[in-house]
């Protein structure tokens, strides 16, 4: 109508928006306020902030793997020749997509040499020597998957001993005839659409929580740090680029994933990770997006909490480029037969061991003892590890997600046109899904649709 102006609806920053923005706010508090200054605020006082955040994500994942892999395995009754392909086929891409990982680590240490020219003399090497106690072996890792009890798994947040008890116990539950059955799903059920409420609420504190891990990691470190070794780091960030862009598309594109749906999906996740350097962060996120995307909730359950152990791309190819970088550092000339063994054996020693804190410094001090090389290369990479975590965790979050959707491509249920419906603040108003896989039952199982053989 004529002198009537319609009014504007006001836009609304985004969770990922509000992400960045506190990551830049993080940056500059870490940048002006940095630990060194003798009195007054300093950024690691805002520690308390990023540890809440944390705490709460870790309070989430015992529940959520326990409750949806529950539904995944046992709710398929008799059809469990399913999940163990599934398994296979899981295992066997976690092992290919690793060393290549591993490869393509090797490739661009041993052509940037990042290592020449570092003075190792004087490094301290306490910290690395303290590491360095805590071997791992294969034997050890085989031993560690078996929890000697859930309570103890559940309590560390153990992502693979959780999914080895609770896999045994669904197995066993999807033998258990009537009425006993159905209880326990339909109680699985409620537990897990109340997580994924959960995992919603506790998203709404990211930002802050993102934005002092980074205030704390910049105000520790300083960018200075950067600018000493800042060789190895940028050497990092352009392998795990080159192996999303040559490793990962490829494969993507190959298996006929969604890359804009995909990427929409995980950048999120992906940007938590980065930010707080914890996988753990990240996967209640990952998995209610990944279920959002057409994955099925079964694959999702099972194919996450596994790869967190088993499919870690960013560590295996960091630890590849770590281990050449105190070789260069050290002087020594390694000939390819003996880095394709230390390769191997890194490949070996850093599965199952994602619950042991600082896992990957772990793994290198103790491939690096065994191999005869000095531990004050560590004592040097502590000074960046915090910057590399970063970039490595994220890819693991990637490599993961991409795992999930690449399983359910291959088992025939990935839903290739269900979307979920959002409101502009990002709440899911409903999902929409027309895939063979639903139309023909192929969906996983809920209390409104229970089959006939329960």
């Amino acid at each position: 109508m004529p002198g009537r102006t319609e009014a504007v609806p006001s836009r609304r920053l985004s969770q990922t928006q509000w992400v960045i923005v506190s990551m830049i706010a993080g940056v500059a508090v870490g940048y002006f306020f940095p630990d060194g200054k003798a009195a007054g605020f300093h950024a690691s006082d805002l520690q308390v902030l990023s540890n809440v955040f944390l705490r709460m994500i870790r309070m989430l994942i015992a529940p959520l793997i326990v409750s949806t892999l529950m539904i995944g395995i046992a709710g398929h009754g008799d059809d469990l020749r399913r999940i163990g392909r599934l398994a296979w086929r899981s295992i066997l891409y976690f092992e290919v997509a690793t060393t290549l990982a591993l490869i393509v680590g090797l490739v661009v240490v041993n052509s940037i040499k990042p290592g020449l020219g570092i003075n190792l003399t004087g490094a301290d090497v306490g910290a690395a020597a303290e590491l360095a106690q805590n071997k791992v072996t294969f034997a050890g890792m085989l031993e560690h998957v078996v929890p000697t009890s859930f309570l103890d798994a559940a309590a560390r947040n153990d992502a693979l001993q959780i999914t080895f008890f609770t896999i045994l116990f669904a197995i066993g539950l999807a033998q258990v005839r009537g009425n006993l059955r159905t209880g326990m799903l339909s109680f699985c059920e409620t537990v897990a659409e109340s997580m994924f409420k959960v995992v919603a609420i506790v998203m709404k504190f990211a930002p802050v929580g993102i934005g002092a891990a980074i205030a704390v990691t910049v105000g520790r470190n300083g960018l200075g740090v950067l600018g000493r070794l800042g060789m190895l780091v940028l050497s990092l960030y352009l392998a795990l680029v080159l192996f999303v862009v040559f490793v990962l598309l490829p494969i993507a594109l190959l298996s006929g994933v969604p890359i804009r749906r995909f990427v929409n999906a995980v950048k999120e996740p992906w940007l938590i990770a980065f930010t707080t350097a914890s996988s753990e962060a990240a996967l209640p996120l990952a998995m209610t997006r990944l279920e959002k995307l057409g994955v099925p909730r079964s694959i999702v359950s099972f194919v996450m909490p596994t790869g967190y152990s088993f499919n870690m791309d960013g560590t295996t190819l960091y630890l590849s480029m770590a281990s050449m970088f105190v070789v260069q550092a050290a002087g020594i000339r390694m000939p390819v037969s003996q880095q394709i063994l230390m390769m191997l054996t890194l490949m070996l020693t850093s599965k199952g061991v994602a619950a042991v804190p600082r896992t990957s410094l772990v793994v290198l001090s103790a491939a690096l003892t065994q191999f005869g090389l000095p531990l004050q290369g560590v004592a040097v990479i502590l000074g960046v590890d915090a910057f590399m975590d970063m970039a490595r965790t994220s890819l693991n979050v990637v490599g993961n997600c991409l795992a999930a959707v690449l399983m359910a491509k291959w088992e025939g249920t990935f839903d290739e046109v269900g979307h979920a419906v959002t409101a502009r603040d990002g709440t899911v108003l409903r999902v929409l899904t027309s895939s063979p896989a639903s139309r023909a039952g192929l969906v996983d199982w809920h209390p409104q649709n229970r089959s006939s053989k329960l």
